[in-house]
């Protein structure tokens, strides 16, 4: 059963992907045991609003990659300890990736299996930098994975990039708009 759910997880994922990356989007390096894909986007806009407007995920994740189909039911609270998670509408909820490592304004590393990784034995580390460049900050995303993924990782791969990707894209986007000054 496990293995069936897997396999309707991952074409579900594949079926969803999109393929409109960003123009710095790549697959790192991948094989049977793991995967690593990279993002990056510069994004006009201070390094301390990018890092904040990232764990404003409810407001601009995709929510067809969502397992209630719900954005607004994500949270991700930027402190060691805290958790990227989903409430289901009925009661309980996922936690998607648990955040390890805050270094507010600069960088971000939160653990755990995305998507249709979590029904295997993955375990991954999303790792965000938020660097200072002239007129803003430049976003880098690090997400890599290693462990039994039936089927191999590296056959995952392109697709957790398109979607991560897509995720990305839509993050700048949203940091972008103009935010009322306070």
């Amino acid at each position: 059963m496990t293995g069936e759910i897997m396999r309707v997880a991952a074409a579900i994922f594949l079926a969803t992907a999109v393929h409109g990356q960003s123009a710095h989007a790549e697959v790192v390096s991948s094989g049977p045991n793991g995967f690593h894909v990279r993002q990056s986007v510069q994004i006009v806009i201070p390094q301390d609003a990018a890092f904040s407007t990232f764990g404003q995920v409810s407001s601009w994740w995709n929510p067809e990659h969502t397992y209630g189909g719900k954005a607004e039911n994500l949270s991700l609270s930027l402190q060691p300890g805290g958790c990227f998670c989903e409430r289901f509408p009925t009661g309980g909820g996922i936690e998607h990736m648990r955040v390890t490592y805050v270094d507010p304004g600069k960088r971000l590393i939160l653990t755990g299996s995305l998507g249709p990784l979590l029904y295997e034995a993955t375990t991954g580390v999303l790792d965000m930098k938020f660097d200072r460049i002239a007129g803003g900050t430049k976003v880098t995303m690090d997400y890599k994975v290693s462990g039994f993924a039936n089927g191999g990782a590296d056959k995952l791969a392109p697709a957790v990039d398109a979607v991560l990707a897509e995720q990305f894209k839509r993050y700048r986007e949203y940091a972008r708009k103009p935010r009322p000054q306070n």
